[in-house]
């Protein structure tokens, strides 16, 4: 079947993105109105950011902020900082965003934003004043009601404190924590936010052990990418007794049979910031990782890492998805057919965007919850959301990216008759 794509949005995220959703909308039946309308974003901004940098030269950069769908509440999505962000990207990113606050059940739309950018080739104040001249940019299209950033690839806690100060000095100069979240604790942040992705993708992954008949407790798992998401899931993991076998960065990756100390791992990484030369493992390939043979796979780093070329080779029984798109649809299929148990994206990465759904209502009651509060409602919610899709994956006996994308458009079909926007 051919998935005709804006030529300017066409991009192997957002086809993959698409022939998932139309696959769904036909386990469901959905409205051929509503699909139509779920195949574009309602809005892409593209805008100039000069920089002044530290030798006093100006650059210029391109930024994108995608709005993908208002349906459900203010558009919710992170802002990524990297080399290879590109309009296709974000906007295949916004449409995973859409889906996956719909099938968790947030009253949040799906948005993204990033930056063309190496954001390791910039000094900590080239990267405050791109942040801010980007804030200022994008700021008409922002905001606590309208659209909520959140930190994604290269950005963190810093970036969206610069963010916020940015965009409340251009409201009026008071503080307006509600326009980001995934900000320090100390400004509005939340309690829990920083270890949330890790988080969900091990409640995700209990799920999935159990569903399955085996036990996490005892468990080989191998991790692709040893950032925010995999550093902690490999952390929480091991906490239940789970035995890590290989990590990986984008320095490569590092294997040992017997179990990483992932504790001294993360305080190597702290002292030498990349995984390669860590003595106590054998050195191993980020391609090669996936393959390593093991209980489950948590692939933690970028999208499109398992397709057609390396899908047949998966040694993993499980594999719970901690990055946006790291399998296509292709490669969906093929492990599928293999038995393979995957616990889809829009599931098993959404604690981050949970717990920033939790720091945008704290900031809007002023109110603030206690660190086991948080962790306890974000179980709550990911593992509820698990439970919709694995129950309609039996009942139609169809794989969980198909159930949980199908759960996702189903709601979102229905809110959009409801609100009389495609009638029938």
């Amino acid at each position: 079947m051919e998935h005709k794509i804006e030529p300017l949005y066409d991009g192997p995220l957002f086809r993959n993105a698409i022939q998932t959703l139309e696959e769904a909308a036909k386990i469901i039946n959905c409205d051929p109105n509503v699909l139509e309308r779920l195949k574009r974003p309602r809005r892409a901004i593209t805008v100039s950011v000069p920089v002044r940098m530290d030798d006093y030269s100006v650059k210029v950069f391109t930024g994108y902020r995608v709005q993908y769908s208002p349906t459900l509440g203010p558009y919710k999505g992170g802002i990524r900082y990297h080399q290879n962000v590109d309009l296709s990207e974000v906007v295949g990113l916004a449409a995973l965003m859409t889906f996956k606050n719909s099938v968790l059940g947030l009253p949040l739309g799906g948005a993204k934003g990033g930056i063309t950018v190496d954001p390791t080739k910039l000094s900590r104040t080239e990267k405050q004043n791109l942040t801010r001249r980007y804030a200022s940019e994008i700021g008409p299209f922002v905001g606590p009601t309208k659209d909520i950033p959140a930190p994604d690839v290269g950005t963190d806690p810093q970036t969206m404190a610069w963010f916020m100060d940015t965009y409340s000095q251009e409201q009026g100069g008071f503080a307006q924590p509600g326009v980001v979240t995934g900000k320090p604790v100390e400004i509005g942040g939340s309690l829990g936010r920083n270890h949330a992705t890790g988080l969900g993708v091990v409640y995700v992954a209990e799920k999935a052990f159990e569903v399955c008949g085996m036990n996490m407790k005892g468990s080989t798992i191998a991790i692709q990418g040893f950032g925010n998401v995999g550093s902690f899931a490999a952390k929480f993991a091991a906490e239940r007794g789970a035995r890590i076998v290989a990590v990986s960065d984008v320095s490569g990756g590092i294997h040992n049979g017997d179990g990483l100390d992932i504790a001294d791992v993360v305080e190597y990484v702290k002292a030498h910031k990349f995984l390669k030369g860590y003595p106590k493992a054998q050195p191993i390939s980020n391609e090669d990782l996936l393959e390593v043979k093991c209980d489950a796979l948590f692939p933690c780093a970028l999208e499109n890492q398992i397709d057609t070329h390396n899908a047949e080779k998966i040694q993993a029984k499980i594999i719970v998805e901690g990055a946006n798109g790291p399998i296509t649809n292709a490669g969906t299929k093929i492990l599928s057919k293999r038995g393979v148990f995957i616990a889809p994206d829009v599931i098993a990465n959404g604690g981050g965007v949970i717990v920033s759904y939790f720091e945008w209502v704290q900031d809007t009651m002023a109110l603030f919850w206690d660190e086991d509060e948080v962790n306890s409602r974000l179980k709550g919610i990911i593992t509820k959301a698990f439970d919709k899709g694995y129950a309609l994956s039996k009942e139609k006996n169809i794989d969980m990216r198909n159930a949980a994308m199908a759960v996702s458009v189903q709601r979102l079909e229905k809110a959009m008759l409801l609100r009389g926007l495609y009638p029938r």
